[in-house]
């Protein structure tokens, strides 16, 4: 289908909410035009009727039941901790030790690989997530895997092996030497490919030498355009492991730092104990970080002082951080994120929030260009909302006023029975074969 035309009620941010006036539109009835798996005009239905030819009109999809919104981006998240979803009891570094290793030590298997990648993908579209940026372990084997099954779905997926040789069972350990050489394997054969790019993915500073950190760097500078995802100030302990670990490094930054791992392509899950210097820099360097407060109330890490960053310049995205988040569905760490932000005396407003898990993710991935609203050439990537999803959310509604309270309404107490459809360049993702 190269041409799809939906009519119903939109809503998208065009630029950071709370920042700049008129960055958040809603159109009570609008009409989106596609072609060829991209946005071709967005209008009122009421000034369509001049445009459009008898059978286009005939072709309209009336989807005035549901809000059209872009799909989500998800800034960080462990396609191998699938399986451990909700483990129960410990903190981050003993939880890394007793479960996550573990889990991960077995992604050698190709088969199995294979098989929690396509159920990692199938409920990453489920609950309405169309752009990911993603840890595999330390096998190769397990990106091909991810790499492969995103590839079917069209999906726009940034992904990459655990760089990892210290610190850790030797069934998830590489070498320096070893972790570049699969990097760069891994690069060639899947960066750019389709909608497919690579992240260069150091687990996080006590797990990688000075000389593997250094490997990380290299294979950023000889490939344009490829990704740094890892971990930074998640957890107090780890803060001060790094300090020991690192003893020339200003701070943990620092130590990515001097490593040449910071810039526009940078993402750095989690960042809730940063320094001063530390948020500076981020923002000199125009790196990012993923608020991931879902993970972080489980694991107990920490609250995010998402003003304090912001205040910096400090490029955020969300992320479901899945296995220490328990949800695949965006909504949740937006619900979190809000009840955070109250602990810390914010109110974060539901629209902000939604540009997080929009076009905010976007441009912390460097990718506001392609996606992330509904600018006329931008990719597709979209959502049919169902306010209406369960008993409660129909009761609820009814006593809505404004699309901002449905916002809020939707994102407090939605899941992924919320999510219609989810439509990839265009099309619709069929649930069925989920």
């Amino acid at each position: 289908m190269s041409e799809r035309l939906i009519r119903g009620p939109l809503l998208h941010c065009l630029a950071e909410p709370d920042c700049q006036h008129g960055a958040v539109e809603y159109i009570a009835d609008a009409l989106l035009w596609l072609k060829h798996g991209r946005v071709h005009q967005l209008i009122n239905f009421a000034e369509a009727d001049a445009l459009l030819t008898p059978a286009q009109r005939s072709s309209v999809e009336d989807q005035r039941d549901y809000l059209m919104v872009p799909g989500f981006v998800d800034c960080h998240i462990h396609y191998p901790q699938t399986e451990m979803i909700a483990a129960y009891g410990t903190q981050l570094l003993e939880w890394l030790n007793t479960f996550t290793f573990p889990v991960e030590s077995s992604f050698d298997d190709v088969e199995k690989a294979a098989t929690v990648a396509k159920v990692f993908i199938d409920q990453l579209l489920t609950n309405g997530t169309t752009t990911a940026l993603v840890f595999c372990s330390v096998h190769p084997e397990s990106a091909d895997a991810l790499f492969s099954e995103a590839q079917q779905h069209q999906m726009r997926l940034i992904a990459g092996k655990v760089m990892m040789d210290r610190n850790a069972p030797e069934s998830v350990l590489d070498t320096a030497q070893t972790s570049y050489d699969q990097s760069k394997q891994l690069i060639e054969r899947w960066h750019g490919v389709d909608r497919l790019q690579y992240a260069v993915t150091p687990r996080f500073a006590p797990t990688s030498t000075d000389e593997q950190l250094h490997a990380a760097g290299r294979l950023l500078a000889e490939h344009e355009g490829v990704y740094l995802h890892t971990h930074l100030s998640e957890n107090v302990d780890e803060i001060e492991w790094v300090k020991q670990l690192f003893p020339n490094a200003k701070n943990y930054l620092d130590v990515y730092d001097q490593a040449g791992l910071l810039g526009k392509r940078s993402v750095f899950a989690h960042g809730i104990h940063l320094c001063d210097g530390e948020c500076e820099r981020l923002a000199q360097t125009d790196s990012a970080i993923a608020h991931c407060p879902t993970s972080n109330m489980f694991i107990g890490s920490g609250l995010f002082p998402m003003q304090r960053l912001q205040a910096h310049g400090i490029k955020i995205g969300m992320g479901t951080d899945v296995g220490g988040g328990t949800s695949f569905s965006m909504l949740q760490p937006l619900a979190d994120g809000y009840k955070m932000q109250q602990l810390n005396g914010h109110n974060l407003s539901p629209e902000q929030s939604f540009y997080l898990a929009t076009l905010g993710g976007a441009k912390a991935l460097d990718m506001d260009d392609k996606i992330g609203n509904f600018t006329v050439g931008k990719e597709a990537d979209f959502l049919l909302l169902d306010p209406n999803a369960t008993p409660l959310l129909k009761f609820r509604n009814q006593h809505c006023q404004t699309w901002r309270d449905t916002l809020f309404v939707l994102q407090t107490l939605g899941d992924d029975r919320v999510i219609a459809q989810t439509n990839v360049m265009g099309q619709p993702v069929s649930f069925a074969a989920l």
